[in-house]
């Protein structure tokens, strides 16, 4: 018997089965978790679907961030009506126009950073704020976040930026959330190549990189973040909201990277 076991949860972010919110429905269905998904658009139905069935998931709905609370309210609507309530909230979203991840970050347009930060960042809060009355209690809300929130990373650009804004609704989030038993944490996970990376000029360079420098000197899964949201949508982790976990190997805590032994 796992430790969901009896939960449901909503998934908003898997684009193909090497997603990190793939590696984390897995993970949830491993623990005995019910699950739920919404997609971004039709374009990627015919790859969510088989996903939908391999976790035995009935509820596969669209919802377009980019349109505001309009798909929002129909999507929560349907969940309503259809799963009645929901203990786990997945928030594994993340959009910027590919121009704005080249060249400088000072020739981020004013549309492109409107749309990042509405899709990355602003979408998590109305997503809480419209899954709230189906909240059972004690429930658990995740985003996943980059260490480019809180370093310059090259190519990040206004991603780096909306992750900020995104780690900083997660801490005000989990304040209103927590006089309601509810709980609000993020993961940050290192480097993986996912379709969204794929978007990040130079992400491959960075991704070989990444093992010469974290203490681990390994890259990190889809199945690494998955365990992590696990515990943190676990009863495990029941005194644990407002905190940004990262998984990635440990790159976070090294200042310097260590001189090469010949």
């Amino acid at each position: 018997m796992g430790i969901l076991e009896g939960k449901k949860a909503l998934v908003f972010g898997v684009a193909n089965n090497r997603s990190i919110a793939w590696g984390i429905a897995q993970a949830l269905h491993r623990e005995g978790a019910q699950l739920s998904f919404s997609y971004a658009n039709a374009a990627l139905l015919r790859r969510i679907v088989p996903l939908a069935e391999q976790v035995g998931a009935d509820f596969v709905e669209q919802c377009d961030l980019s349109r505001g609370d309009d798909d929002l309210e129909r999507l929560f609507a349907k969940a309503s009506a259809q799963l009645g309530n929901i203990d786990i909230l997945i928030h594994s979203v993340a959009f910027a126009n590919r121009d704005e991840l080249n060249g400088p970050y000072y020739a981020t347009s004013r549309e492109g950073f409107r749309v990042a930060l509405d899709i990355s960042c602003y979408s998590f809060t109305a997503m809480v704020r419209h899954a709230l009355p189906l909240f059972n209690p004690g429930s658990s809300c995740l985003a996943m976040t980059y260490y480019g929130a809180e370093k310059a990373v090259p190519h990040y650009n206004v991603m780096g930026v909306a992750k900020a804004a995104l780690e900083a609704s997660v801490r005000y989030l989990a304040a209103d959330m927590g006089p309601l038993s509810h709980r609000v944490n993020a993961i940050s996970a290192g480097p993986i190549r996912t379709l969204a990376a794929a978007g990040v000029s130079g992400f491959k360079a960075m991704h070989r990189e990444f093992t010469e420098l974290a203490p681990l000197q390994r890259n990190i899964t889809i199945e690494d973040v998955g365990n992590a949201a696990v515990y943190l949508c676990s009863d495990l982790a029941a005194g644990v909201t407002g905190e940004v976990h990262y998984v990635d190997s440990g790159f976070n805590v090294i200042g310097l990277a260590a001189p090469s032994r010949g």
